[in-house]
């Protein structure tokens, strides 16, 4: 099982970027991802979280209205689109996976973005 997060970069306050998460080793029918981020001496927050089967969707109050989560299941890939950036919004990003609730999940390795003022 793996993840690649990718997409990160220096965009400017009110920017957008699209970050990709590809996945190999399972399907995106049977793992719910999650998108996370974390700031040097932070917790990791979640973003946001796209379910396995239903595909519902599920938002941080801090994004809601900005970012948008998807997936494309013939390219094992999750998305989070980010528009509006904000200086707040600079971290190192990371997605999830998760079979259910019990399980161990599994991590890539995050993407930083950067939003200057």
């Amino acid at each position: 099982v793996q993840l690649q997060a990718s997409g990160g970069g220096l965009v400017q306050f009110g920017g957008s970027l699209r970050l990709s998460c590809a996945v190999s080793g399972f399907s995106l029918d049977d793992y719910a991802i999650g998108w996370f981020r974390q700031v040097p001496g932070k917790e990791r927050e979640e973003v946001s979280c796209i379910s396995s089967v239903h595909g519902r969707t599920l938002y941080a109050d801090s994004v809601k209205g900005r970012f948008t989560i998807s997936r494309d299941n013939a390219k094992n890939t999750v998305y989070l689109q980010m528009n509006a950036l904000k200086p707040e919004d600079t971290a190192v990003y990371y997605c999830k996976a998760s079979l259910n609730a019990r399980s161990v999940p599994y991590w890539g390795k995050g993407t930083l973005v950067t939003v200057s003022s």
